[in-house]
């Protein structure tokens, strides 16, 4: 019996732990060293496979299915440079508590560390950003191999439920290709095991719900502050309401619906309106703000405590007095019932009437332009997103003009790779959020789509459908809002300007492209290019000066409305 053959039963026995432990999607990449693993799921007709050219963007395609699908999802690769290149993915994962599977085929111990070809110390290569990380031996033909790959399989996706990355190294001795010759383990067949998905935090125990309620019990004027969350927990919004206090969500905790602040953004970076109603308290559930003004919020309120179901550590300024790392949607709702309804009071009154008035200029001031802007595209992206679909926003300013400009609605999930905030990796993000069958809608920057290229030209003519909005402003103008905008260098080190044709580059990938040179064709354009189906590609063509004066120009209005108020 040669390597081969050993190699590809104990491969299968490992496939066959994790699939029957509820794995669904893997992701691949053309290697040699992987040949084992890589046919093991192929010929595993339980499981999908996705394949792509480069690691990289494989390992983001894995990314976007486990952020849709809530489960784990692998992706494999070759030994050498290439499991370096699954690192970015893994990080997100890791800050972001994706349910990741990282399996980097490897070099067998004795080639390590003798200048053998491909082959990089692979063992504890993520370090701290994975969960677990096992160095698996070189398969062997003991007859009770069949069982322990199979737990090792099913122990490898147990501990990316936690959830969170994890990395398994699997070494392989040549010859790699099996011939087809059967190994005979004495071990049972598939494990009868029942499907595992991540959970969302422990569920609060009786101490934790007192201790919450004894917190907010005696405090008027809070507020709750709801980051991003891996489940929404709408819980939240209906124990705003029982303590009269403003509810302020960010688009990616899933909360962004019907009863809370709909202009919330607007009045945090409002700074007379910020000055005149610093809250006592503030109740913050999820990941730390991503906006500089709710992070001055947090910051400067008299008091801050956590829910933090994914144990984030989310407090910048560690400043919270509690935290409880506990499923919010539990927690929030057994606090509710235990605290009395408070009538709204001039805290919330305040609250609500400069809401209406900054939600009320934002939307007459920006509906007033014909031209593209980007706050308006962000509204109308999600405005206009199906109803159960998902909305997959970009970094940079894309998830912070959603966050500014979004309206509260039912029906839409919004992910976005927050955990690092990185631009890495996003197409290849969205083709693996498409690849669970998700209605996919994307609101990116130009600089981001072109950073993963790559992506869409391999898989654009794919079987995915996603529709990629496109503020093309020709550059980071993300900058143009920070201190770098006085920087002689602006335009050289860090707008850097492309200058490329979009519509070629769509046209060389067989995607899709429509432009889209006036505010009020943007949905319509949307409608057509989904029903068109594949990858399509809508860019809004944005002058980048204009739309840093365009942003000036609603929070000037915002605060003319509020103070009038």
């Amino acid at each position: 019996m040669n390597n081969a053959e050993v190699a590809f039963a104990c491969a299968s026995a490992f496939v066959d732990g994790l699939v029957a432990s509820g794995l669904e999607h893997v992701c691949v990449s053309p290697g040699s060293r992987s040949t084992p693993i890589v046919l093991a799921f192929a010929r595993d007709d339980r499981v999908w496979v996705h394949v792509h050219l480069d690691e990289r963007a494989s390992a983001f395609v894995a990314l976007g299915i486990a952020k849709a699908s809530g489960r784990p999802a692998a992706v494999v690769c070759t030994s050498g440079t290439a499991a370096a290149n699954l690192f970015p993915a893994v990080v997100e994962a890791s800050m972001s508590r994706t349910p990741l599977l990282a399996l980097t085929a490897d070099r067998p111990p004795e080639l390590r560390g003798v200048g053998a070809n491909q082959t990089i110390d692979q063992r504890d290569l993520f370090g701290r950003y994975v969960r677990w990380h096992v160095d698996a031996p070189v398969p062997d033909e003991r007859r009770d191999a069949g069982r322990l790959w199979r737990l090792l399989g099913r122990e490898a996706y147990e501990h990316a439920c936690r959830p969170g990355p994890v990395h398994v190294n699997l070494p392989y001795r040549d010859p790699l290709v099996p011939g087809g010759e059967a190994v005979p383990f004495d071990d049972e067949p598939s494990f009868s095991t029942e499907a595992r998905a991540p959970g969302f935090g422990r569920a609060p125990t009786e101490e934790d719900v007192e201790a919450l309620v004894s917190v907010l019990g005696g405090v008027e004027r809070g507020l709750v502050y709801v980051g991003s969350l891996r489940r929404p927990a709408t819980e939240i919004v209906e124990l705003g309401a029982r303590l009269g206090w403003p509810v302020v969500a960010e688009p990616t905790s899933g909360v962004r619906v019907p009863g809370t602040l709909a202009a919330g953004g607007a009045l945090l970076a409002d700074e007379a309106f910020a000055r005149g109603h610093v809250p006592d308290l503030v109740v913050q559930f999820g990941a730390a703000p991503t906006s500089r003004p709710a992070l001055a919020v947090v910051g400067t309120a008299g008091g801050l405590v956590i829910v933090d179901p994914d144990d984030l550590v989310a407090d910048p300024h560690r400043r919270a007095s509690r935290r409880f790392v506990v499923d919010a949607a539990g927690l929030a709702d057994a606090a509710t019932r235990r605290l009395a309804h408070r009538e709204d009071g001039e805290w919330m009154s305040r609250w609500r009437t400069a809401d209406a008035a900054a939600r009320h200029a934002i939307d007459a001031t920006i509906d007033g332009w014909d031209e593209p802007f980007e706050g308006r595209l962000a509204r109308d992206v999600a405005a206009a997103a199906p109803e159960g679909s998902v909305l997959l926003v970009g970094s940079s300013m894309p998830v912070r003009d959603l966050d500014g400009y979004m309206a509260p609605r039912e029906g839409l999930r919004v992910l976005a790779n927050r955990g690092a905030s990185g631009i890495d990796g996003f197409v290849s993000t969205a083709l693996g959020v498409a690849a669970t069958g998700a209605t996919t809608t994307v609101l990116c920057g130009d600089l981001t789509l072109l950073h993963d290229v790559g992506s869409l030209l391999w898989s654009a003519r794919g079987r995915h459908d996603v529709v990629f909005v496109v503020p093309n402003n020709d550059g980071g103008v993300i900058f143009s809002f920070l201190e770098h905008r006085a920087l002689p260098e602006l335009e050289e080190l860090f707008t850097t300007p492309h200058g490329l044709d979009l519509g070629a580059v769509c046209a060389a990938a067989g995607a899709g492209h429509r432009r889209v040179e006036r505010a009020r064709d943007l949905v319509p354009t949307l409608d057509r290019a989904r029903d068109d189906g594949g990858v399509q590609v809508v860019e809004v063509p944005i002058d980048r000066e204009r739309n840093v004066r365009r942003h000036a120009e609603v929070q000037a209005a915002v605060a003319g409305a509020v103070g009038e108020g």
